[in-house]
């Protein structure tokens, strides 16, 4: 899988549309959540998207400081269902990771977890911050990496 950073006017047509269609099957679909997926955001956020056979599988946006928490931020993580099996998501983080690094220049980060994948950030470096709350009907943590 080969990763690639752009801003949002830098996503070609098709690249924005694979990618909100990847965003609706997941956060929409398989889990089953009615929310407002385009928010705004995406203009001023970089996307990081994992590329295999030609096809966008994997993705997040990532914000700099102060544009959604006060430290930067990585959000709408999101695998393609078929691919999960690869182990795709730890190479998105650290793409993720690495990105808001190199953009931002910084390495604190803060995310809004669901919280069945707790363990899953915490192996990248991430703790819980605060307590549980719902995000669109499903339970969430912040977390921190610093």
């Amino acid at each position: 899988m080969e990763f690639f950073i752009k801003e949002f006017n830098q996503l070609s047509l098709e690249e924005l549309y694979r990618i909100l269609q990847l965003r609706s099957e997941i956060f929409v679909v398989e889990q089953n959540c009615v929310y407002q997926d385009l928010d705004y955001k995406d203009q001023k956020s970089l996307h990081v998207f994992g590329v295999k056979k030609d096809k966008i599988i994997a993705y997040t946006r990532i914000f700099k400081p102060g544009d959604y928490f006060k430290e930067a931020s990585i959000g709408r993580v999101v695998v393609d269902k078929k691919e999960r099996e690869n182990q795709y998501g730890h190479d998105l983080i650290k793409a993720s990771i690495k990105a808001v690094q190199d953009k931002f220049s910084t390495s604190e980060i803060t995310i809004s977890a669901q919280v069945y994948l707790k363990k899953f950030y915490e192996s990248h470096g991430f703790h819980k911050v605060g307590e549980e709350y719902l995000e669109d009907g499903i339970p969430h943590i912040e977390m921190l990496r610093k």
